[in-house]
């Protein structure tokens, strides 16, 4: 059983001691993973031509890939009731280095095939382990602390994508790269520790939360819809600006890049800042102010005369859409206290259909020569989202409340200093 479901434990010091620890663990986790998925994005043109691949045989090996990571989700789930997070963060990343170097040593498309279904396994189930560790962790913490954890993806998303950049111009062959990548991936899997923590202060464990009525089915519905829309949005722009930029806005091939590592950087800067805003304003106005954002640089990003203002745009997305995603994990998380695996495993499904959704249409408009129309529409459904912001006042149940109001779920924070 994960931590969370352990006996109550007494407020845990937050500087130092277990839970630090812990926090230090789960930050390398969610960058181990990000680092893996920037490894397999941004080496697939390498890909495609070291195996002389068609466009439409790797757009079938990405889609693939997806699905395996929502079949990853499940199997992770069942796997963290039996052996706790930690070992399946562990076991996880562990198995996403090998699926790296099987990728990068496939000696044919067959073995390719099932190095991309590994991947996309591993992937599924870090997503569900390390997310139901960080909820447990913010628990903990008793305020908001969840969008550093996707800080530290997005941030070891673009440090792989650099250095993918650097040691391509090198000359190395994608073989070489993602051995690099592998090896920088398992190594973040060696630091993977066990903290005890135990259930956070006044969370009374509850086996039969593991099991979801339609009930909190319904109050899921509202998170699992901004999170598709977000990753809709995300897989727009990371998959697609590159050509964006290239096909339509006449960039060259080395400042086609540049609006996907704008977006990366608004990523890391919007999830860097999101806690502090949390903290201050409450998740209701950020989500609110998050999606109206967002969807004004959508626009601007679809309507860009040339490349500079799309690259500008594509930053301003990044830093709208940031917060939404850890946003949607903490409150859904709080559904199931308990349980939180059980919820976060549902959840991932909404993650995985706006992943599919966003790259399938936008990629099938862009072959027909309508782009802008493919950022466009994300900005129409990001406005939608107003209307769901409400729902993380409380963690699901649209109710009164101020921003200074105790998030449910989240403990108070024990004074600065003090031990238990």
């Amino acid at each position: 059983m994960t931590a969370s479901l352990g006996a109550t434990a007494p407020p845990l010091p937050v500087r130092s001691g277990p839970l630090a620890g812990a926090r230090r663990v789960t930050a390398a986790v969610f960058a181990a993973q990000g680092a893996a998925v920037a490894a397999v994005s941004t080496t697939v043109p390498a890909v495609e031509n070291h195996l002389r691949l068609s466009s439409l045989a790797m757009t079938a090996l990405t889609i693939a890939l997806t699905l395996a990571a929502g079949a990853g989700s499940f199997a992770g789930l069942a796997a963290v009731r039996r052996s706790g997070t930690v070992a399946v963060m562990r076991a996880a990343v562990l198995t996403a280095a090998v699926a790296l170097l099987s990728v990068a040593w496939a000696p044919g498309r067959l073995a390719a095939s099932a190095a991309y279904v590994l991947l996309g396994l591993a992937l599924g189930a870090i997503d569900v382990s390390v997310n139901t560790r960080a909820a447990t962790v913010e628990r903990h913490y008793g305020r908001s602390i969840l969008s550093s954890f996707y800080a530290a993806w997005s941030a070891a998303g673009v440090a792989a994508a650099l250095l993918t950049a650097g040691v391509s111009r090198l000359g190395w062959p994608v073989q070489h790269v993602l051995t690099v990548h592998a090896v920088l991936v398992a190594l973040l899997a060696l630091t993977v520790r066990r903290h005890e923590l135990g259930s956070p202060p006044g969370e009374v464990p509850d086996p039969a939360q593991e099991v979801l009525s339609p009930r909190v089915w319904a109050r899921l519905v509202p998170f699992g819809v901004v999170l598709l829309v977000a990753y809709v949005v995300d897989s727009t722009v990371s998959a697609w600006s590159t050509a964006y930029l290239h096909q339509t806005l006449a960039a060259s091939l080395a400042a086609a890049p540049l609006a996907y590592a704008a977006y990366q950087a608004g990523t890391v800067t919007g999830r860097a800042s999101a806690d502090l805003m949390v903290r201050r304003v409450g998740p209701v106005a950020v989500v609110r102010a998050a999606v109206l954002f967002a969807a004004v640089a959508l626009t601007a990003l679809a309507a860009a005369p040339s490349w500079p203002y799309a690259v500008v745009a594509a930053g301003c997305t990044g830093l709208g859409v940031a917060a939404l995603t850890p946003l949607c994990v903490a409150a859904a998380g709080r559904l199931r206290p308990g349980a939180p695996e059980t919820v976060l495993a549902r959840l991932n499904v909404f993650n995985y259909v706006g992943v599919l959704v966003g790259a399938g249409a936008s990629g099938g408009l862009g072959a027909t020569g309508h782009f802008r129309v493919a950022y466009a529409i994300p900005a129409a459904l990001a406005l939608v989202l107003v209307t769901t912001a409400r729902f993380f006042r409380t963690g699901g149940t649209p109710a009164a409340a101020g921003a200074d109001t105790p998030v449910p779920g989240l403990s108070p924070r024990p004074p600065r200093g003090r031990t238990p």
